[in-house]
C-alpha cells in the first residue's frame, strides 16, 4: 500500500516511520528542504527514543522516502495523510492555513481516487473545509474525480510516541463512506490483527474526539493542581488525596499528579482551540476555561513559594533549574513551565543556570528569539554544575537522572540549601535532613 504523510513534524515523521515498519510504501513531504536533506542524509530534525533507528531501518528497506513535492508523487498514493501545524491563530483558534494548502495542492493535481485524510488535531468541520478545497479546483481544472476525506487524530505522547503508534488503546477514524473505509481497514488491518481497537465514526465525532480527549487530561491535571493548593492551605498532602481517590475505578490514577503545570504542544493548543469553537458556536466551555486558568497560575506556582522563601527580594541571587522541557524524554518547550520561571526570574533580576539532558540547545534557540541571549543564564554541563554556587535550587522537569542526587555533595556547593520541587519527586525527609529547606507541590 502506497501512503503519503505531508508534514514531517511530530506527527508526520512518527506516523510515517511506523506505517513504513508496518510494510506500507511510505513517501514524507516537507516544503522545507533543509528539513528534508537532513532527513535523507539520516539526520532526525525531533528529539524522540527510538526514532532514529527505526527511520534509518526503513530508509535502508526502501520503504520510507522524502520528497519537497506531494504534486509529483500524489498520484502513486493510495491514501494521503494530512500532518501539518495548525498552531493557534490569535485568539487562540487552530490557523487551519496549511492544512487547507495541502488540500489545494491535492486537487490542482489529483487524477485518480483517493482517501485524503486529517491527521493533524483540527476544529470539528474541517474535513467538510477540505473537501470543499479539493472540490473547488477539481472544478476549475473541469475534471470529476472521485475522492473521500477522513479524520484520523493521532494519540500519541511524546517520548514514547512509537509504543503508542504500534500499540494503541485505540485507533479512532472518521470516514463518510465505505469505500473509505476500506481502503483505511486495510491500512490497519497489522493492528486489527493484533486485537487493538480500531473505532470507525462519523468524521465530526472523530474530529472532536481529539480535543475532547486532551481536554479531559488537562482538566484532571489542573483538578489536581487546584487540589494540592487548598491542601497547602488545610494541612493536607495531595500525595495522600491522589491516592485515596485514584484507587477509585471510576477515577482511576492516571494524570493526578500535581505539580507545577502542564504544557507541550498539543494541551494548551486544544484547549484554547475547544473553547474557541464552543465560543464561534454560541457555547461557553467554563469548565475548560477554569482549567486554562488554573493552569496559567500553576505555572508561577515555583517562583512564588521561591520568592516567598526570600521574602520577595530576589535581585542578585543565582538560582539552579533542573529540567527545561516540557516533560521528560523530549526537548520540546513550547508552553513549558520553564520559559514562564525564567521569564520571572530574569524580571526579578536573578542569574540563571539550568540544566536539562536534552533540551539545552532548543532554550538557547528560544531565548535567542525572545531578543534574551545576554540575558544572565548559564548553560550547565551537568545536575551537580547547574547547583554551583547558587541560593535556590528549583526542579521543574521530572528526568529520571534527577530522582537520586547526591545532595550531601549539592550541599556543600549551594550558597544557600533551599529546594523547591515542581514536580513532587524528592524525598521530603531525605532533603530534611541534608539541611535543606524543602517546598514542594501540595504539602
Amino acid at each position: 500500500m502506497n501512503i503519503a504523510i505531508v508534514g514531517t513534524g511530530y506527527v508526520g515523521l512518527v506516523s510515517g516511520t511506523c506505517f513504513a515498519d508496518t510494510g506500507a510504501i511510505v513517501t514524507c513531504v516537507d516544503v522545507d528542504e533543509n528539513k528534508i536533506q537532513r532527513l535523507q542524509s539520516g539526520n532526525i530534525p525531533i528529539y524522540e527514543p527510538g526514532l532514529d533507528e527505526l527511520v534509518l531501518k526503513n530508509v535502508k528497506a526502501g520503504r520510507l522516502k522524502f520528497t519537497t513535492s506531494l504534486a509529483d508523487v500524489l498520484n502513486d498514493q493510495d491514501i494521503v495523510f494530512s500532518a501539518v501545524g495548525t498552531p493557534p491563530d490569535e485568539d487562540g483558534s487552530a490557523d487551519l492555513k496549511y492544512v487547507l494548502q495541502v488540500a489545494k495542492t491535492i486537487g490542482e493535481n489529483l487524477n485518480k481516487y483517493m482517501v485524503v485524510v486529517t491527521k493533524s488535531t483540527v476544529p470539528v468541520g474541517t474535513a467538510k473545509k477540505v473537501k470543499a478545497t479539493i472540490q473547488a479546483e477539481l472544478d476549475k481544472r473541469g475534471v470529476d474525480i472521485k475522492f473521500d476525506v477522513a479524520s484520523n487524530p493521532e494519540f500519541l505522547k511524546e517520548g514514547n510516541a512509537i509504543k503508542d503508534f504500534m500499540s494503541p488503546d485505540r485507533v479512532v477514524v472518521g470516514v463518510e463512506s465505505e469505500e473509505a473505509k476500506k481502503v483505511l481497514t486495510r491500512l490497519y488491518k497489522p493492528f486489527l490483527i493484533n486485537n487493538f481497537r480500531v473505532i470507525f465514526m462519523d468524521i465530526p465525532s472523530a474530529e472532536m474526539t481529539k480535543y475532547a480527549a486532551n481536554s479531559m487530561l488537562a482538566t484532571r491535571i489542573s483538578f489536581m493542581n487546584d487540589i494540592a493548593n487548598l491542601c497547602e492551605k488545610v494541612g493536607a498532602d495531595v500525595n495522600m488525596v491522589r491516592q485515596g481517590i485514584g484507587s477509585d475505578t471510576r477515577i482511576g490514577r492516571k494524570f493526578l499528579y500535581a505539580g507545577c503545570g502542564y504544557g507541550g504542544s498539543c494541551f494548551p493548543k486544544d484547549v484554547k482551540a475547544l473553547i474557541k469553537t464552543a465560543d464561534a458556536n454560541g457555547y461557553s466551555m467554563q469548565v475548560l476555561k477554569a482549567v486554562e486558568e488554573v493552569n496559567e497560575n500553576q505555572k508561577k506556582i515555583v517562583f512564588d513559594k521561591l520568592s516567598k522563601a526570600y521574602n520577595g527580594d530576589l535581585s542578585g541571587k543565582t538560582i539552579a533549574l533542573w529540567g527545561l522541557a516540557f516533560k521528560p524524554e523530549t526537548d520540546d518547550m513550547r508552553e513549558s513551565t520553564a520559559l514562564v520561571v525564567i521569564d520571572l526570574l530574569l524580571k526579578a533580576g536573578c542569574n540563571i543556570r539550568v540544566y536539562d539532558p536534552v533540551a539545552m540547545e532548543e532554550c538557547k534557540r528560544r531565548m535567542q528569539v525572545a531578543g534574551n541571549e545576554n540575558a544572565p543564564i548559564t548553560y550547565c554541563k551537568d545536575m551537580y554544575d547547574a547547583a554551583l554556587d547558587t541560593d535556590a535550587l528549583l526542579l521543574l522537569t521530572e528526568w529520571k537522572e534527577f530522582r537520586l542526587p547526591s545532595w550531601e555533595v549539592i550541599a556543600k556547593t549551594m550558597n544557600k540549601k533551599l529546594v523547591v520541587d515542581g514536580r513532587n519527586i524528592f524525598d521530603p525527609v531525605e532533603l530534611k535532613d541534608a539541611g535543606f529547606e524543602y517546598h514542594c507541590i501540595g504539602k
